[in-house]
Formats: structure tokens, sequence, C-alpha cells
């Protein structure tokens, strides 16, 4: 048996199931020469498309699988399946891996599924003997023989002819019957589908027809109790327009007396009006006594400070050897307000300085921002009404707490300083 890199595609598909006429083998002897290579021609039929890894193997008589192969050869492709010539192929077997006994083989041309698609005639690997020896007749038996042989060609012509034409048909009844099949698979599996889709369908309506039925028990019910429903509240309804009527006839009375107490309120309104007025122009004067206090305790405090640096002077001036009261020029007074230096002095007064801002200046008192007045005007007022629990500088609008009094009255010091 061949020696080979890859074992061809086989099967265990037995002979009813093959289909023999799809490749037709020609030429094919009786018996092969042992020592000699064999070489099988072979035709494809119309119908039939050759694949990559088909072979031709050479079989013995009475096989049963495609596994029981004694050597083969792969197919070779042909380019052009149209063509005539390409239909016609051959493949040459090596002697060295031919059959050694005179057992009867075949060619068999199977797929690569492993389906046997057409078979030779048996043949034999053996020598020649005599039987085969031609005998010399005469000519009218040569001339009888050759007729009989034409005649017998014609007929086998016929019966090859016959037979392609009754493959062809056979093939084209197992295509259709394969494809009435498939169709009849189909409709088999649809009708299985539509059959467990209907079985489903009256499954889902008997389902739906209970639901239905308990759905009208339970309206039934709930129509009964709405019946006695109504009833109750046609009653209440009754009732209520009792009510109601009640309820019209009262809001008129609230309405009349809603008009007289809107006319008790404007009177209150007004009266109010005029309590608020009175209450202001008390609170404004409150707050002008307590700006006045604070100007007058800053102007005890500035003639206090004044009266010391009058002291402080006369003891510098005795300390230099002078006398305050011989002095062609004497210190103004803080009531003065002279800002000149004095003359008796080489470098002036050091302290002329503090005596004359110690009184503050009309610049540095603070202007109202809106009728620009100089001294305490009704705004000024009014800002401090807002704050009626703070101290509101007059000079930089700072504002203390009540609680930081003193803070403030000592802020308000620092600038006439």
């Amino acid at each position: 048996m061949e020696e080979t890199i890859k074992d061809p595609p086989t099967s265990a598909v037995l002979l009813d199931h093959c289909h023999f006429s799809q490749v037709i083998f020609n030429s094919v002897e009786k018996f092969y020469i042992p020592g000699g290579d064999v070489t099988c021609h072979y035709t494809f039929t119309q119908h039939f498309i050759p694949r990559r890894k088909d072979w031709i193997g050479i079989f013995r008589v009475g096989w049963k699988t495609t596994r029981e192969y004694y050597t083969f050869m792969w197919v070779t492709l042909p380019i052009d399946l149209n063509n005539k010539s390409a239909k016609q192929q051959e493949v040459q077997f090596k002697a060295y891996y031919l059959p050694k006994d005179d057992e009867y083989y075949q060619f068999c041309y199977v797929d690569e599924d492993g389906v046997v698609r057409g078979a030779s005639i048996p043949f034999q690997f053996r020598p020649e003997n005599e039987e085969d020896i031609l005998v010399v007749t005469t000519q009218g038996e040569v001339e009888e023989i050759e007729q009989h042989n034409k005649e017998l060609c014609k007929e086998n012509q016929e019966l090859k002819d016959s037979c392609i034409s009754l493959q062809k048909q056979n093939s084209d009844m197992q295509a259709e019957l394969q494809k009435k099949q498939e169709e009849l698979e189909t409709l088999q599996s649809i009708n299985k589908k539509l059959e467990l889709k209907v079985k489903e369908q009256k499954d889902y309506w008997e389902t739906e027809l209970l639901q239905l039925k308990e759905q009208n028990q339970k309206m039934s019910s709930e129509n009964e109790k709405m019946g006695i429903r109504v009833d109750q509240l046609q009653a209440q309804l009754s009732t209520q327009e009792k009510e109601m009527e009640k309820l019209v006839q009262g809001d008129q009375d609230k309405t009349e007396q809603l008009e007289q107490l809107k006319k008790e309120n404007d009177h209150l309104f007004l009266s109010l009006t005029e309590q608020d007025e009175n209450f202001d122009l008390s609170k404004r004067l409150s707050e002008n006594e307590i700006i006045c206090n604070a100007l007058q305790r800053q102007k005890e405090r500035l003639e206090g400070e004044n009266d010391l640096l009058k002291r402080e002077n006369s003891r510098l001036l005795s300390y230099m050897g002078l006398d305050f009261n011989s002095l062609p020029y004497q210190v103004p007074t803080s009531d003065e307000g002279g800002a000149r230096q004095n003359p008796g002095l080489a470098y002036g007064n050091p302290y002329s300085g503090i005596q004359e801002s110690s009184s503050p200046s009309p610049l540095s008192i603070k202007k109202c921002p809106i009728c620009k007045a100089d001294d305490i005007c009704d705004h000024t007022l009014e800002q401090q009404q807002m704050q009626p629990l703070c101290f509101n500088c007059p000079i930089c609008d700072k504002i203390f707490p009540a609680t930081e009094k003193q803070i403030f009255e000592d802020h308000v010091f620092c600038h006439s300083l």
C-alpha cells in the first residue's frame, strides 16, 4: 500500500449512498502488465464540481468503505471547468505503488467529504498469456469480426449515451429530490413553530378570558357599592346645600362687619401716623442733646488741654530765664485762635502748632453730603436715627457701639490734635 505524508479524506459511507455517475472513467483496460505505470482517464459530468482535496484510489473489488483503498493519487483541478477539454482529466499511478497480485481492482473517484462520485469497471494486474495471442484468420472472418465489432461499438456508444442521459436525469432528480426534502424540512419546522405559537396563543387567550371574568365580577360588585355611595353623596349634598345657604347669609353679615372694621382701621391709622411723627421729633431732640453734650465735653477737654499747655509754656520760659509777662508777644489763648509764631523765640513757639490745632478748623469739620452745611443738620440727625444704639463721629463718620462711649469721645478729641 502506498506510503503518503497525509492520508486522503475517507468516510464510512456505504455503497448505497454513493453517486457513481458523476465521474466517468474512460479507456479502462481489462488487465495491466505488472512493472509498468498505469494512466487513469476520467471525465467530469456537467453538474459535478471538483474540489481541492478530491482523490482517485485503487480499490479491491468488494470494498465496503473508502477507507479500504490500496493506493491513491490527488486530483489535479482544471483551470476552467466550462472548457470541454478541462472536463477530461487523467492521473498516473507509479508501478512501485501498484498491487502485485492478480485480484480484481477498480478506480474510484472520492471527494473531500469521503463520498465516492465515480467507479470504473474491474481490471487485473497480470502478464499476457496464450489466450491473449492473436489468431490469424481468413479475410472473410476478419471482415465479419470487424463488422460485428463496429456494431458492438455502435451499440456500446448508444448504451453509453443512454447511460449518460440516465445519469444526468438521475442527478437532476436527486438534486430535485434534495431540494424537495429541504423544502419539506423547512415546512415541517415552520409547522412546528406555528403549532407551538397557536398553543401559546390559546393558553394566553384562556388566561385572558379568566382574568376578564374576574374583572367583570369585580366591576359588578364595585357598581353595587358605587350605587350605595351615590345615594350617600346625594344625601350629603342636600345637607351641604342647606349649610351653604347658612354660610352665605353669615358671609354677608361678615362683609358688613368688615366694612365697619376698615373704617375704624383708617381712623386708627391716621392717629398712629400722628403719634409716629411726634415720636420721631422727640427722638431727634434726644439725639441732638447727646451730640450737644458730646461737643460740650470736647470743649471742656480742649480748654483743660490749653491750660496745661500754658502752664508748660510758662515753666519753659522760666527755665530759660524769661518772664512770660515781659515778652513783647504773648502766646495767644485758645479763645483767640491765633496761628502766628512768637517773635520773642529764636525758633518760634514749639507748642504753637498744638495750641492752634487744639480747636478744630472750619475745614476739619466734615460737611453734610446732602445740604453742604457745616453744622449739624436734619440729614445728619436722620442718619443718627438709623443707628440709635451707636455713636457716629461727626468728622470721619466712624461708628462706635453705645458701650464704647469713652473711646468715641477720645476719638473725636484726636481730630482736634
